[in-house]
């Protein structure tokens, strides 16, 4: 008799819930959005922080995509986590203002973490500054910017970041491996294979405005 895995059971329980709760936001429940809301938006948040740089961008952006979350939930069909699916959806908002910005005004000097980690700087990156760090990362095409980001500062893995951008999982690899590339280039400093600097998560927004997303 075969018996279902823990871990595969406890998955389904968790897709299930993720479908009720789609529904229930879709019925036009005020709670279900509000309980979306807290679930994901420390994480979108932080997302939006990496890719514009300050709190007061991050948080404008936050509401944009939840405004975007509530117009396409619809299209949600579960083929993939909800989770999953939020975060390609904020990071193809997050793209969209980089390239409206782009568009506006140089962005040379730009950064988009104040909050890099100490520890990594002073490692593999010894001797140079957090503001040269910044702009490394800043100076990165848009593309390579946001596949090192997912990869080597969210930790996904390349096919995983090929579903976010919604690219192949080699032009993943090819984006990641050119923005290591440029960064070193850019520090003149060569760096270990595989180096990963991590950032300090900022907290998320005190106050929610789930609310006003359904206007």
């Amino acid at each position: 008799m075969y018996v279902e895995a823990p871990s595969n059971l406890m998955a389904d329980e968790s897709r299930l819930a993720e479908t009720e709760l789609v529904e229930r936001c879709l019925n036009g429940d005020l709670g279900a959005f509000e309980d979306l809301y807290r679930q994901h938006s420390t994480r979108l948040y932080n997302l939006a922080f990496r890719m514009v740089g300050n709190a007061a961008d991050a948080e404008d952006l936050l509401q944009d995509i939840f405004l975007t979350v509530y117009r396409k939930l619809e299209s949600f069909r579960g083929a993939s986590a909800l989770g999953t699916w939020l975060y390609r959806l904020g990071m193809n908002v997050c793209l969209d203002r980089l390239r409206s910005k782009a568009a506006r005004q140089d962005q040379a000097t730009d950064t988009l973490d104040e909050r890099l980690s100490g520890a990594q700087i002073s490692g593999s990156l010894a001797g140079v500054s957090r503001i040269d760090l910044e702009r490394a990362i800043a100076s990165l095409p848009e593309g390579s910017r946001a596949a090192f980001l997912l990869h080597d500062v969210e930790g996904f893995d390349h096919t995983e970041v090929g579903h976010l951008l919604g690219v192949a999982e080699g032009t993943s690899k090819s984006q990641v491996h050119k923005a290591r590339l440029r960064i070193r280039e850019y520090l003149h400093q060569p760096a270990p294979k595989e180096a990963r600097p991590t950032l300090v998560k900022p907290a998320a927004p005190a106050t929610t405005a789930a609310a006003k997303h359904q206007k």
